[in-house]
């Protein structure tokens, strides 16, 4: 009787299985050493680029984003700060920058746990307030009026200006009595100066097209932008493979759903 054997070797350097049929019967195949699921990849890099004000894109918005580290500052007076601006050009990164304690109204409606106490004075984020069900917007009036009471700061975030919020008329009131700046979304053209600057940065050699394909076909917010950009450039690096549309197509197909701010 005779045995077939098969020895199945893991090898990175191959780009299909092989097979040897050496005198003594052994059979050995060869099979490539896959690469980690692009997906984990870019969940991998997302976190290492935490929302900032130094690493916002202001485009138009430079006005906006030095009121909102002016209105930061311990001096300033004024407690209510509105963002407004349609999906995609920032609001949220600039409520999870400001260091304010971050809740979305998108998530909890009626911003339950919402808490005043523990920092001095207290500063509360709220994006999405035009997401706020009947009882978050009882909420978020009572707690506007605790935070002036206390000299706290609340920093909101909208897609529209106060006065056309679905929202309760003393609560769109309160809102539109402090400091609102309108956020604009960077056009295709800045998009793509600053994802060539971010190219050119990491030495990256992007083929012809390659912008103009991240522009149509990824999430529009320039996080998101520039993670898929970082993990191109890593795993273009780490797996020896060219930088060529079909990886980057390969890339966008993994890449996790993303919540524009």
């Amino acid at each position: 009787m005779r045995l077939a054997i098969t020895v199945v070797v893991k090898s990175a350097a191959c780009d299909e299985d092989l097979e040897f049929y050496p005198k003594s019967r052994l059979r050995v195949r060869l099979r490539p050493l896959l690469a980690p699921p692009m997906r984990q990849l870019i969940l991998d890099l997302l976190p290492e680029n935490p929302p900032r004000l130094d690493n916002f894109v202001p485009g138009g918005n430079a006005e906006a984003v030095a009121a909102l580290a002016a209105w930061a500052m311990p001096e300033q007076r004024e407690i209510s700060l509105l963002l407004y601006g349609e999906s995609g050009c920032g609001k949220t990164h600039l409520l999870r920058a400001s260091a304010a304690v971050y809740h979305d109204a998108a998530v909890t409606p009626g911003l339950e746990g919402v808490e005043t106490r523990g920092e001095s004075p207290p500063r509360i984020a709220v994006d999405n307030v035009e997401a706020l069900s009947d009882a978050g917007q009882i909420v978020l009036f009572n707690l506007f009026n605790r935070l002036r009471a206390a000299g706290g700061r609340l920093l909101t975030a909208a897609a529209a200006p106060p006065r056309r919020l679905p929202l309760r008329e003393d609560l769109r009131t309160r809102l539109g009595s402090g400091l609102v700046y309108r956020l604009l979304s960077l056009s295709d053209e800045e998009k793509r100066r600053v994802l060539a600057a971010q190219a050119a940065a990491r030495a990256l050699a992007l083929p012809p097209g390659a912008l103009d394909y991240l522009l149509t076909r990824a999430a529009r917010d320039m996080r998101h932008l520039m993670a898929v950009l970082a993990a191109l450039d890593r795993y273009s690096l780490e797996y020896k493979r060219p930088v060529t549309l079909p990886l980057l197509r390969e890339i966008l197909q993994h890449s996790p759903p993303v919540t524009l701010p």
